[in-house]
């Protein structure tokens, strides 16, 4: 399922984090392949809690992104 991006709400009790390094290649991996999201869509809750994939929803903003796939 397709959502605006702005409907997700990041986890913020979310551990991870990656460095800049790599934040920054991951932005360009959704630039180059954004087809990959729908192979990996980000997890939520029903209140549109991020469970998995808050870095790619923060790769996607990064990138522009308007929609993202979720899965609930």
């Amino acid at each position: 399922m397709k959502l605006k991006i702005n409907e997700l709400k990041p986890n913020e009790s979310n551990p991870r984090i990656i460095k800049e390094a790599k934040f920054k290649k991951l932005v360009q991996s959704i630039k180059g392949f954004p087809e990959m999201l729908e192979l990996r869509p980000i997890i939520v809750d029903e209140d549109m809690t991020i469970l998995g994939g808050n870095m790619r929803y923060k790769a996607c903003v990064q990138a522009g992104l308007k929609e993202v796939n979720v899965k609930i």
